[in-house]
């Protein structure tokens, strides 16, 4: 997965561990028994009953059974095993939900705000949340930017995307601008070599679940009204906006760094029900009883 189908570090860790609590629940807490022929399609169907019982989602139970198809289809392909006890596994269609976005009036009121340029973190937090809404990147792909891949001359970022895939992004002034703030500020209080672009101020890298935070206090702090308040809310607002502005759908799913233009199409529903909210808001008939 890792070396060959150049999945991500999130992905194969997600893999290993679902694979891991499957050998853990069908050899009853003995793993080193496991022996991977024996196992029947009946026992794959128990134990997605037993995650059905443990009021996983639908989501979650979906990849844990992925997890093993993809893993008896390798053994299947490489390892003699006849026949794939988990390719008739069957689970519940999900239902796509509209990706949560933060309204353009919110993202102009926290973006007109002012904030300490002299303060390190309070300019390195602000440039997160900037950088997540006017380039739509991936938490991951933040997280791993590299110093060098910051061009402020060109106004253009490379990230490495899911399965390591490389791409560009434009960006503007205003970016540039904080950009250039913190740039400053780090390396007045850090003298060692920089890798990676966000650090602390320490030098060390940021991680995941730091990001989250600092993107979760920052949206909390500015009042926003969010079912979410997450670096992929704001991945979701740059996409939306983008669309609610006149950007071309296959330019937007560029941006994004999507395969498939299904699924930068689901921002079209988004765009579609913003413009009937404002209809329902706007227009003097839809106001009326039976308008």
């Amino acid at each position: 997965m890792r070396c060959e189908l150049n999945f991500s570090v999130h992905t194969v860790s997600a893999y290993k561990r679902d694979l891991e609590q499957w050998r853990e629940f069908i050899t009853g807490g003995q793993p080193e028994v496991f022996d991977a022929q024996k196992i029947s399609t009946s026992y794959l169907r128990l134990w997605v009953t037993h995650l059905k019982e443990c009021d996983l989602s639908a989501t979650t139970i979906r990849r844990k059974v992925q997890s093993l198809r993809a893993f008896y289809k390798y053994l299947n392909r490489y390892h003699s095993i006849e026949k794939n006890p988990a390719a008739e596994l069957s689970t519940a269609k999900i239902s796509k939900s509209l990706p949560t976005y933060i309204r353009p009036e919110e993202t102009y009121s926290i973006f007109s705000a002012d904030w300490d340029r002299q303060d390190f973190v309070a300019t390195r937090d602000r440039l997160i949340l900037l950088m997540f809404y006017t380039t739509g990147m991936r938490c991951t792909e933040l997280e791993t930017l590299a110093d060098v891949n910051v061009d402020t001359f060109r106004l253009e970022l490379k990230v490495h995307g899911k399965r390591n895939k490389e791409r560009i992004i434009p960006f503007g002034k205003e970016l540039c601008e904080v950009i250039n703030i913190y740039r400053t500020l780090r390396n007045d209080i850090i003298s060692q070599s920089i890798e990676y672009f966000f650090v602390r101020p320490t030098g060390e890298p940021l991680y995941r679940r730091m990001i989250y935070n600092i993107v979760h206090r920052q949206l909390a702090d500015a009042g926003v009204h969010c079912e979410k308040l997450s670096p992929h809310v704001l991945r979701h607002s740059f996409a939306t906006d983008m669309l609610n502005n006149g950007a071309d759908i296959t330019a937007v799913q560029k941006l994004l760094g999507h395969e498939s233009l299904a699924t930068t199409q689901v921002y079209t529903h988004t765009t579609y029900r913003e413009l009937k909210l404002n209809y329902q808001r706007a227009h003097p008939r839809a106001l009326k009883k039976g308008g």
